[in-house]
């Protein structure tokens, strides 16, 4: 008997694979190098699709969101990233971190944070989401063992708290 589910994974596995640039993205713009990014929208719900009914599909944020229903097009998606990497990037100190698990975008790191008040910290970070309608979380800097509770965001908050967010941080 051969196995679709297999090959169908294999496939998915390399529509999320982007080649290897020359350099490092700075912004989620620059990493958007992956089929599922510049393939036909259609195709790339209805690839994600049938590979989600037969195994665990890893996917960028705007995926999930846009096979739920709570983003219209991966052009909305590519829109809030864009939007953050505007505010962020143009402010010192946060970097953009690409290094993520297949499928994921990245996130934006606030490095100044990385030095606690009791040592190293986990840095504040601001990523990408599907778990709400504002599709950012923000993970307030920590330390020690344990997860920080990310915190739902949308765009307009950052924008309007980002000061309040690196001085506490």
């Amino acid at each position: 008997m051969v196995r679709v589910e297999a090959m169908l994974g294999l496939e998915w596995a390399s529509a999320l694979e982007a080649p290897n640039p020359a350099e490092i993205a700075l912004t989620p713009a620059e990493a958007r190098r992956s089929w599922v990014n510049r393939a036909n929208e259609n195709e790339v719900l209805a690839m994600y699709r049938s590979v989600r009914a037969a195994e665990d599909a890893p996917a960028p944020w705007w995926l999930r969101a846009l096979d739920r229903g709570r983003l219209r097009s991966r052009a909305e998606g590519h829109a809030v990233e864009d939007a953050v990497s505007e505010l962020l990037s143009s402010r010192p100190g946060w970097v953009f971190v690409p290094w993520v698990d297949l499928g994921e975008v990245g996130y934006w790191e606030y490095v100044p944070s990385e030095s606690g008040v009791y040592g190293p910290a986990t840095p504040t970070t601001v990523q990408f989401t599907d778990s709400h309608r504002g599709f950012v979380h923000l993970v307030p800097a920590h330390h020690g063992p344990g997860h920080p509770q990310p915190i739902d965001f949308t765009v307009a908050d950052l924008r309007a708290q980002i000061e309040d967010i690196e001085l506490i941080a």
